[in-house]
C-alpha cells in the first residue's frame, strides 16, 4: 500500500481499512459528543452536575445549538458540534480530490477548501440549496445545517472564497484547536507517504490558523492516525510524528507538548490532576497532548474517552481527537455500542467513511478512462 493509487488492495486489508476509517470517524464523532455538554466547564462544575466520577455517558446539549434546525435538536444526547460537521467535510474534500485526479487538476488543498465552503453554508442558509448540482450529497444533508458552536476562526477563514496558504495564511496568530480536530480524515490517506500526509493537513490548516504551532499539531495528529490506520502502534506511530516534527522549524511546542505527554503516563494512576498538567486551554497543542494521553492510558475506548472529557478545558475537542485516535487504532467494533446505538448522524458518518474506504482502494474502478460510475460522479462531482 506504499503506493495508493497503484496498490493491491487484498480482501481483508480492505475490510482492515475499512474498520478503521469507521472507527477513527465514529470514535472521534463518540468523543466530541459526549464531551460537547460539559466542554469549557472546569473539572468543579462538571463534578457538581454529574458527581464525582464526572460525565460517564452522553448528556443533553443545552444552550449549544443555534440556527434553523434548532428545535429538534436542542436538548438531545448525543448531539455532536462543528468539529465533527467539519470533519465530515474534509473527508468529503479528500473524495473529491481523488475523483478529481482523472482529470489532470489535482490539488487537494484546494479541493479540501472547496470542502469546507461548503460547511461554511450550512452555518448561514437554512437548507440545502437544491440547484447546486456540483454540492454533491454530503451538503444535501439538513440535519447538518445547524450552528454547533463553530469558532470565530472557522467562520472567519471560510467566511470568503480566499483560500489561506502557508504563505499568507488566515487567521495569522490563531493557535486554537480548531484545525487540529478536523485533521483526522488526513491521516487515513494510507497509500501517501507519513511526510506527505503532514504537509496536507499543514497547508489545509493554514486555512483558518496562521500559527505554525497549531497547524503543526494539525500535521502530527494527522502522521498518529496514519500511523495507525496502517497497522502500527500508538506509541509507535507518535515516535513516528516527533521525527518528522524535528525537520520542521517552529515545532517546539508541539515537540514539547507530546513529550510531556508521554512521561506522563509512567507518573501514576490516570486522573484529571494529570491530565490537566499537560494543560487546561484550547492551544493545540494541549488539546494533543491530553488527547493522546488519554487514548495511551485508556484501559479500552470508554475510559480513556471518559478521561478525555473529564477536566478543565475544551472536552469536545479534546473527546473528538481521544477518539479519533482510538477509533484507528482498535476499529470499529471496539466502539461502545450504546454510544453507537445514540449518536446524531451515525448514518452520514457510516455513508461517508465507506464511501472514503472504497474510493481509496478501488477508486479505478469507480472513475477512470476506462471505467465512469455516473452514480458516483453525482455523489462527488468534479466540478
Amino acid at each position: 500500500m506504499s503506493t495508493g493509487t497503484t496498490a493491491v488492495w487484498g480482501r481483508v486489508q480492505q475490510q482492515d481499512f475499512r474498520g478503521r476509517v469507521r472507527g477513527s470517524l465514529l470514535g472521534g464523532a463518540i468523543g466530541d459528543a459526549l464531551g460537547a455538554g460539559v466542554s469549557g466547564l472546569t473539572l468543579e462544575a462538571i463534578r457538581a452536575a454529574h458527581g464525582a466520577d464526572g460525565v460517564a455517558d452522553f448528556i443533553p446539549v443545552q444552550g449549544r445549538v443555534q440556527g434553523p434546525v434548532q428545535g429538534p435538536v436542542q436538548g438531545r444526547r448525543g448531539a455532536v458540534t462543528a468539529v465533527t460537521q467539519l470533519t465530515l467535510f474534509t473527508v468529503d474534500g479528500l473524495i473529491r480530490a481523488q475523483v478529481r485526479r482523472d482529470t489532470g487538476a489535482w490539488h487537494p488543498p484546494t479541493d479540501v477548501h472547496r470542502a469546507h465552503l461548503r460547511w461554511a453554508a450550512t452555518q448561514s442558509a437554512w437548507g440545502p440549496d437544491e440547484r447546486r448540482k456540483d454540492n454533491g450529497w454530503l451538503a444535501r444533508e439538513e440535519w447538518l445545517y445547524a450552528r454547533r458552536a463553530p469558532t470565530r476562526e472557522c467562520l472567519a477563514g471560510f467566511g470568503d472564497a480566499t483560500m489561506g496558504t502557508l504563505a499568507v495564511p488566515k487567521n495569522p496568530a490563531a493557535r486554537d484547536s480548531a484545525a487540529l480536530t478536523r485533521s483526522a480524515p488526513f491521516g487515513l490517506l494510507v497509500g501517501w507517504e507519513p511526510q506527505l500526509v503532514l504537509q496536507l493537513a499543514v497547508e489545509c490548516a493554514a486555512h483558518t490558523h496562521g500559527h505554525a504551532t497549531a497547524q503543526l499539531a494539525a500535521g502530527a495528529f494527522a502522521v498518529m492516525v496514519h500511523g495507525l490506520a496502517r497497522g502500527e502502534t500508538l506509541d509507535g506511530s507518535v515516535q513516528h510524528a516527533l521525527a518528522l516534527l524535528a525537520e520542521r522549524p517552529g515545532s517546539e511546542q508541539v515537540t514539547e507538548a507530546l513529550r510531556q505527554a508521554l512521561g506522563s503516563v509512567r507518573q501514576g494512576i490516570p486522573g484529571p490532576a494529570l491530565i490537566e498538567a499537560l494543560g487546561d486551554t484550547d492551544s493545540a497543542e494541549e488539546v494533543l497532548a491530553v488527547a493522546l494521553y488519554c487514548a495511551l492510558v485508556g484501559e479500552d475506548v470508554r475510559h480513556g474517552l471518559r478521561l478525555a472529557v473529564n477536566h478543565s478545558g475544551p472536552s469536545a475537542a479534546t473527546g473528538a481527537v481521544c477518539g479519533a485516535l482510538l477509533g484507528a487504532l482498535h476499529g470499529e467494533t471496539a466502539l461502545p455500542p450504546a454510544w453507537l446505538a445514540e449518536l446524531e448522524g451515525r448514518s452520514t458518518l457510516l455513508e461517508l467513511s465507506d464511501d472514503f474506504a472504497m474510493e481509496m482502494t478501488q477508486g479505478p474502478a469507480l472513475h477512470s478512462p476506462t471505467a465512469v460510475a455516473p452514480g458516483w460522479l453525482a455523489r462527488y462531482p468534479r466540478d
